[in-house]
Order: C-alpha cells, then structure tokens, then sequence
C-alpha cells in the first residue's frame, strides 16, 4: 500500500518552459459560466475562440463521423452543433425543458438526451437535427448508456435499472432495486455495470437475460467509473477511502485490489499504461501505473480540479481546473517516477470561467 503523501509531490511549475509539437486539433471546453465554449488549438496551446451560447453548458460531446462538436444546456434543455472545422455555432434544438445529460450514438448517427422534464429519453438525428422519438419514463433518471451495437440502452431510475430496447423503443421491467448512479456497459456490450450508491457496490447485469450476475462490494462508493482504453479493467473513485478501487470487468467479474492515490480522488482518465486521477480538494493529479497498479507522481495542476481527458494519441492530458478557469496540460511520455526529474507538466492554459466539460477533435 502506498502512503497518500509519502510519494513524488512533483513542484508545479517545472517543465513549462519545454517546446513541444503539440496535438493536431481542437479540445472544446464547455464554460459552464462563463456560457460559452472554449476551442484551444492543441498545437499553439492556446485558446483560438470562444463560441457563445445562451445558456450554461455542462457537456460537450465530439462525433467521429462528422465535423462537429454538441454541446449541452441543461437549463433551457438544448443541444448546440458547432463546426468542428470553422470553429463556430451551426444550429441549435431545444429538445426538452430540462435536460441532465447526452449521449452519442455508436454508429453516429443520433444523440441521445436525457431529460428530468419531461421525464424521458429523447433521440435526435443528426442529420435533420430534429427529434426522431421520444420515451417517457416512469420516474427521474440518474444516468443513461447505450451499448456498442446501438440497439440496447440502460437507464438508472429510482425503482431500479431498466434495460431499453432502442430499437423497438420499450422498457423492460426493474431489473434490480438500489441507490443506482453511474450505469455503463462493458466494451462488449454483453454486460451492463451499475454503480449502487449507498449500497458501495457495483452491480453487474447480462445484458442479454438481463440478470444479475453478481455484486461487487467496494471500500468506496462508486461515485466515479473510467475503463482504460481496452475495457479489460474499469477503476472506481468516491466517497469513502482516498483510494481507486481496480475492478475486471469480464468472465468472472472481479474487484482486483484498492490502490491509495491522492485526498479525495474524483474524476479520471486511462491510457493504454497510465490513469490520471484529479483531487478537486488538493489541486492534484494522481498519476498510476496500470500494470503493475502503483501510484508513481503528483503533480499540482491547479485550483478545483475537477475533468481530465486524454488526447487520442495518448501524448497528452487535459486537466481542467473549476475554480481558476484553466487547463493545465500534462505531456504522458515525459512522466517519471523519481522526485528529482521534471514534472510532466507542459503548460497551463487560460480558457474561461468555469470550465466542467471537453472533447477533443482532431485535424
């Protein structure tokens, strides 16, 4: 086990200074006050727009088949398509009163809104930009995933989680009863993973049957869920224990071990060797090996910490820091895990008030 404080604290401002090539591409990055969204060219580290909104946006969502980028204002319940390549607003649908949040379909083709008021689920082509269905729901949802064949969905409700057959746009009975958040399905689609909240587990279900397969009990509660790239291990962050729980998902599913990483870990992201783990509390980010699973740096990034993403190339992470309004750029092939060595820190970039939310493009 590894002692919260004992490792690496790794000095804030070195590395700042070295040159870099950068990423080709954009990260859009959603000012949840500041109503706009923030395009920063990846490869001058630097902000090159800003793209108002009319309300405050709380996510934002890159499509892979087309160059745009959505962005969601939960508040007035809209979602807003701007050009990926011209940097600017194309269009907007107000799809419902309230929305809570989105999600892309996997062939890109749709997105999917899901919204307290109505309480339901809304799907909206993409192409015409228009509703093509909605499905009411008998209570307020929590959260919402659809599978990687695109036919099924999940949806987390208060009685229970309900599975979703998208294609023939009905709702399955409760298929197990808890305090249920986060629900996300496994790579394969084959498995579905509910986080239960007061009951500190997670909850696997066969997506086909829809049973139960098992319960996971975790020393946290799973207030956080991120897979790394492959799906073969998803890591849980919450309430609890300042630690990540390391979870396999498949055959037998499992909770491996519970590695301690940083006060009051939260929000992560995973490539192919590392995961990164924001700590709003601290202004750190907790850097983890995946194989073998141990902590190696700690790198103060900023004030609130409270979103990383990484860059397809796997070269870079965005953090993105709440209360200063910055994005503090971490470079991944120049982590090292000795005290004396420079911190992977590469920049910080200013980029608005508020920033909760990025996606990243590229070019």
């Amino acid at each position: 086990m590894i002692s919260r404080r004992a490792i690496l604290a790794i000095p804030f401002a070195a590395a700042c200074s070295r040159g870099t090539s950068g990423y080709r591409g954009y990260a859009f990055i959603a000012n949840e006050d500041g109503q706009a969204i923030a395009a920063v060219d990846l490869q001058a580290l630097a902000v090159a727009k800003h793209i108002a909104l009319d309300s405050s946006p709380t996510q934002v969502a890159a499509s892979w088949n087309r160059p745009a980028i959505y962005a969601l204002t939960p508040a007035n319940g809209s979602v807003h398509e701007i050009e990926s390549d011209r940097l600017r607003f194309k269009r907007k649908l107000a799809a419902v009163s309230t929305a809570l949040s989105m999600r892309l379909d996997p062939a890109g083709r749709a997105l999917y809104l899901l919204s307290s008021d109505p309480r339901a689920l809304t799907r909206i082509a993409l192409d015409s930009f228009r509703i093509e269905w909605t499905l009411a729901l008998p209570e307020t949802p929590a959260d919402f995933d659809v599978a990687s064949d695109g036919n099924t969905g999940a949806v987390a409700l208060p009685s229970g989680i309900r599975f979703i057959d998208l294609t023939a746009r009905t709702l399955s009975r409760p298929a197990g009863e808890g305090d249920f958040g986060a629900v996300r399905f496994r790579a394969d689609g084959l498995a579905l993973i509910a986080a239960d909240r007061t009951s500190r587990r997670l909850s696997v279900y066969d997506a086909g049957s829809r049973q139960l397969i098992t319960h996971l009990p975790l020393a946290v509660r799973p207030d956080n869920l991120c897979f790394n790239p492959d799906g073969g291990q998803l890591f849980v962050t919450g309430d609890g224990l300042d630690a990540v729980v390391i979870v396999y998902p498949y055959h037998t599913p499992e909770v491996a071990e519970t590695i301690l990483a940083g006060r009051a870990p939260g929000a992560m992201a995973a490539t192919e060797d590392y995961v990164f783990i924001v700590s709003p509390q601290s202004g750190d980010v907790s850097i983890m090996t995946i194989s073998p699973p141990k902590v190696i740096a700690v790198v103060s990034v900023g004030s609130e910490p409270g979103f990383v993403t990484i860059t397809p190339d796997e070269q870079y992470a965005l953090v993105l820091n709440r209360k200063s309004g910055d994005v503090a750029v971490l470079r991944a092939a120049e982590i090292q895990p000795h005290p004396n060595r420079p911190a992977p820190l590469l920049t910080m970039i200013p980029v608005g008030s508020r920033p909760v939310s990025a996606a990243i493009k590229p070019v």
